[in-house]
This record gives C-alpha cells, sequence and structure tokens, in this order.
C-alpha cells in the first residue's frame, strides 16, 4: 500500500505496549508518512470499583508505569514520540486530533463494556472523519483464521484446542520498519509517578516469586533467559505447579497481559527452542498455556457481558452471599485453611500468585465460604500484576461452577496442599513472621 502523503497517523496504546509484533505500529508506518504514539493512564483505572477494591492496586500500577517507561524508549528508538497523559482518552484526543493534524488513529481492538464505553466516548466527540482502525492482536490464533462467527466456539476446551491445532496455522511475528529521525517531535508529556496514581512507594519483598520489572526490555529478557540461557523451559510441565522460587513457572503472563510480550513471540521461540535442542511435553505445554489463555478470550467474544454476570454463560442459579467479615478473613489470610492463607498473604504482600495457588483460594472462597464469585474476582483483577479481563473472569466463573467446567468440582485444599507443599515450604515463607 502506497503511504498517504502529508498525513499523520496516531497510535493509541492500550494492552499492546511493544514495539515489536504489533500490528498498529506496523500499520500505521506503512500508511502515513508521520507517525505519533499516545498512552493514557486512564483515571477510571485507579479508582475503587462497586466493591470498595482499586481496579488497579499498587503492584500492577508500578509495573505499568515501567512498561510505559520502556515502551517510551522503545518506540524513541524507532523514531516515534510517546505521549503519555494521566487522563480519559474522551477527553484529550478530539484536541489532541486537531493539533496534531491526525487523520487516523490505530489501537487494538477491545470488546468488553469497559473499554466499549471509552470507544464509544471517544468516536462521539472525535471528528467523524478520523478513522479508527482496530485490530486483534492479543492472541496466538488471530480470529481471522478462527471462526467468521464466535457463537461457533466450543463450549469445551479440548474441542476448540484439538480443532485449532488440527486446522489453524499461527502467524508469523509482524516486522516494524524504522522511521527517519526526523519522525520525532518535541514532548513535554511526563508519565505519572506512583504517588500521582495515588498510591506509596513500596519495596517487593526479597522472597517474591515475580521480582522482574514492566516492560518489553525485561519481557524479552525473561523469555531469552528461561529458553535459551537457562533451559527450563524442558522441564516446564513437570515444575509449573510449583509455589516457591522464580523458576517453577515461566512467569510470562503479566507482560503477556499487558501486551509487552506477544503471544506469537512466544510461540516462534519455543519453535526455534525445539528446533535446536528439542521438543518435548514441557515445550508442548507452554503453548498449550497459551491457547488456554486464547480460549478464554474467545469465551468472552461469544458471551460477553455474560461472563461477568452472577449466573455466568451456564446461568446457574447458586445462592452466593457477601459476608464482609468473611471475605475480609479470606483477603488478610485469616481462614481456617493455612495453604490458602499462605497463598493469600503472598498475593497481598507481591501482587503475585501461582497458577495452582488461584485455582485453591479461589475454589475455597466460592465452594467453601460460599461468597459471591465476583467479589474474588474483583480483589484478583485489583491485586495481580498478570491481571487479563477474559483469563480472571474465565478461570473464575470456571472454579465457582458457572463457566466451563460441566463437572463443576471443588478443589480439597489440604489434599492440594500436602500434594504440592508437603515440606511445608512454601506456607512457612508466608506464614511464619520475621524480622527481615
Amino acid at each position: 500500500m502506497q503511504k498517504k502523503q502529508n498525513t499523520t497517523g496516531l497510535i493509541w496504546f492500550r494492552n499492546n505496549l511493544r514495539s515489536q509484533d504489533n500490528r498498529s505500529i506496523q500499520k500505521a508506518i506503512e500508511n502515513h508518512d508521520s507517525v505519533i504514539a499516545i498512552y493514557f493512564f486512564d483515571p477510571k483505572y485507579f479508582e475503587k470499583d462497586k466493591f470498595g477494591f482499586y481496579k488497579t492496586e499498587k503492584f500492577r500500577s508500578q509495573f505499568l508505569i515501567e512498561t510505559i517507561a520502556d515502551l517510551k524508549q522503545q518506540l524513541k528508538n524507532l523514531n516515534i514520540t510517546l505521549l503519555t497523559y494521566f487522563a480519559t482518552p474522551e477527553n484529550r484526543l478530539s484536541k489532541l486530533v486537531d493539533e496534531l493534524n491526525i487523520n487516523t488513529i490505530y489501537t487494538q481492538k477491545e470488546w468488553t463494556k469497559e473499554e466499549i464505553d471509552t470507544n464509544n466516548l471517544v468516536k462521539s466527540i472525535i471528528n467523524k472523519s478520523i478513522d479508527i482502525v482496530e485490530d486483534y492482536d492479543q492472541f496466538l490464533y488471530h480470529p481471522e483464521t478462527v471462526s467468521k462467527n464466535f457463537s461457533n466456539i466450543p463450549d469445551v476446551f479440548t474441542q476448540f484446542r484439538k480443532k485449532l491445532e488440527k486446522y489453524v496455522s499461527i502467524q508469523d511475528e509482524i516486522k516494524i520498519d524504522k522511521l527517519p529521525e526526523s519522525n520525532l517531535i518535541s514532548n513535554s508529556t511526563k508519565i505519572p509517578t506512583l504517588q500521582e496514581l495515588g498510591f506509596n512507594d513500596f519495596t517487593q519483598p526479597s522472597k517474591t516469586a515475580f521480582p522482574f520489572k514492566g516492560g518489553e526490555s525485561a519481557a524479552l529478557k525473561r523469555l531469552n533467559y528461561y529458553l535459551f540461557e537457562s533451559k527450563k523451559v524442558g522441564f516446564y510441565k513437570k515444575t509449573r505447579n510449583g509455589l516457591v522460587g522464580l523458576d517453577y513457572s515461566t512467569k510470562f503472563s503479566p507482560w503477556l497481559a499487558n501486551g509487552s510480550l506477544s503471544a506469537r513471540t512466544i510461540y516462534h521461540q519455543v519453535k526455534k527452542y525445539e528446533a535446536e535442542f528439542g521438543s518435548n511435553q514441557s515445550t508442548y505445554w507452554v503453548i498449550f498455556e497459551l491457547i488456554w489463555r486464547d480460549y478464554f478470550k474467545y469465551i468472552s467474544l461469544k458471551y460477553d457481558a455474560k461472563i461477568f454476570k452472577i449466573g455466568g454463560i451456564l446461568d446457574r442459579d447458586y445462592d452466593w452471599n457477601a459476608d464482609e467479615d468473611i471475605i475480609q478473613d479470606w483477603i488478610n489470610g485469616n481462614t481456617k485453611d493455612d495453604f490458602v492463607n499462605a497463598n493469600m498473604i503472598e498475593l497481598k504482600e507481591t501482587g503475585w500468585m501461582s497458577n495452582r495457588g488461584r485455582q485453591n483460594v479461589a475454589s475455597y472462597f466460592a465452594k467453601e465460604l460460599l461468597q459471591d464469585w465476583r467479589i474474588g474476582a474483583a480483589y484478583f483483577e485489583s491485586l495481580l500484576l498478570d491481571y487479563d479481563v477474559h483469563s480472571n473472569y474465565g478461570n473464575w466463573m470456571y472454579v465457582a461452577g458457572v463457566g466451563n467446567d460441566p463437572r463443576d468440582r471443588k478443589f480439597n485444599t489440604q489434599l492440594q496442599a500436602e500434594r504440592y507443599d508437603a515440606n511445608h515450604k512454601f506456607r512457612k515463607l508466608w506464614l511464619e513472621k520475621t524480622l527481615f
């Protein structure tokens, strides 16, 4: 496609916070001789929700600040200026479009309610002549290759996975060209501090299982370490249910969640590893987990706002409770279950919890304490470094018995503790009080 001469394209970053394998960047560079980028720290994501939790607590806020700082540098390397505002997109975009002579906005396609509400506000305010180009760019299997009608997505994961693995190919990573240095513009905008977002500075405890920084650079460093430096990927299936340490799992999820690392990049790097060192169940299992991630996104596309409803996608009618004291004890790790308590304290103090821990504490909340699963999901949304709306609500529906698990199982947390923390190493780490 020939570039539109003397036109400026604007990249509006959402949860696609990377300079590599990014469709919005590619299209903007291909179609315009001038490109500018923008990111909004939208105030509504740093306010309290209806359950009294901050939608984005200090852990993910700090991770996001680090991510945007890195994105700003990576874009500068491509000679693209990133403007940053602590403001709502609908209050800023219209003015910026006029000031910067923008004729096209490129952004990641979103479909959940809050994001759609923002989109509609933006579209109602900006000039109707401005094109908004939205692309699905958070999948392993691109929607255009999966289904023309999302209502056809199977309700059972295994059916979904087997069909994709048999019939659908994964696209190559997107190559990004560098613009001339003359594309850079003056930039007086600032990235907000943690205090400006409403939180105090903090230091992660040394025992955290996720001591990593936000941003594409840290993500690619971790990817290279896990696959090629340590070759831990070759043992992933054996260690993935671990609870203590840096390397029992890939730890890719926080970068995947905000899009500073793409699922396609992980996939192609795993394939590169397999070509060099051989494939096994562990290398496949990393890809298997990426397909699960895709699946919850497709379930969200299929069922829309039902993933946030108390009856879930199954419209199940259970008697849920909302006892503030019981919920607070769960949050603070003061339940009768020491395994649940250890996991909840880890989450409260670090913003991280293992996959094994998440399944257990969520099941305990919904099936043992009989509390409204949406409250637990909202707390996870607030605290988790790797919060992803589709995976979070998909997994909570699953364990609450209102989602993609017709068996409606309940975890025996004590048996789980015996199996995965037999030596009490994890529980001692988080339940024993120490001075240092």
